[in-house]
């Protein structure tokens, strides 16, 4: 993994095994470190150039939302959070919600993994056939209801329409043309580009 002048690294718990494995040192540590190897964290512990923010246990927040947080504070410009999907469903249902943080703050904020690209999306976007993650676009309300919702370029179209939460008319839409347009003009939409 090579950084770009700017970027920062915030390992997560146990994050910081996946980093150990590829020999990147990051410039934040966030958790309880309640599921890391205490070899691997005092390993770390001993590069003094690494912040580390530890945490008691039993907190209110997950070591993601503290970390995603963190990098708002640290003023970033973009957010990209990686492992955040893993095995339990409630920590990835939590991990898409806390996405609503860094849309409030004005800043741009995904969760990738190997077959998703998660954002979320408050007013009008353009994506493009050959950069977009996956071949399936799927918009799920975030709020009770998005209104005004236009989609065009895509294989199922819409026209100032409205999505409620507890249906499934926006699953698994497709792009057809060179780019697309999603716009709506109320409530928050998750967006996944996905691939099998």
């Amino acid at each position: 993994m090579k950084l770009t002048f700017g970027q920062r690294i915030i390992a997560v718990d146990k994050g910081l095994e996946m980093l150990n494995q590829i020999n990147v040192i990051p410039h934040h540590v966030v958790g309880d470190f309640d599921s890391i190897s205490n070899k691997i964290l005092k390993f770390y512990q001993g590069n003094h150039k690494i912040i580390f923010h530890k945490y008691h246990p039993e907190k209110d927040n997950t070591d993601t939302d503290i970390a995603l947080t963190l990098a708002i504070e640290l003023e970033s410009s973009s957010i990209t959070i990686m492992g955040a999907l893993g095995k339990r469903m409630d920590h990835a249902l939590s991990n898409i919600h806390i996405l609503k943080e860094a849309l409030e703050a004005g800043i741009s904020c995904q969760i990738l993994d190997n077959h998703n690209r998660i954002y979320l999306l408050k007013d009008s976007k353009t994506l493009d056939k050959n950069t977009i993650y996956g071949k399936y676009i799927s918009l799920i309300p975030l709020t009770t209801t998005v209104e005004g919702l236009t989609l065009k370029g895509f294989k199922y179209p819409l026209n100032n329409d409205s999505l409620s939460i507890g249906k499934s008319l926006g699953v698994s839409n497709e792009i057809i043309q060179d780019n697309a347009y999603i716009e709506l003009k109320k409530g928050i939409l998750i967006v996944i580009e996905s691939r099998d």
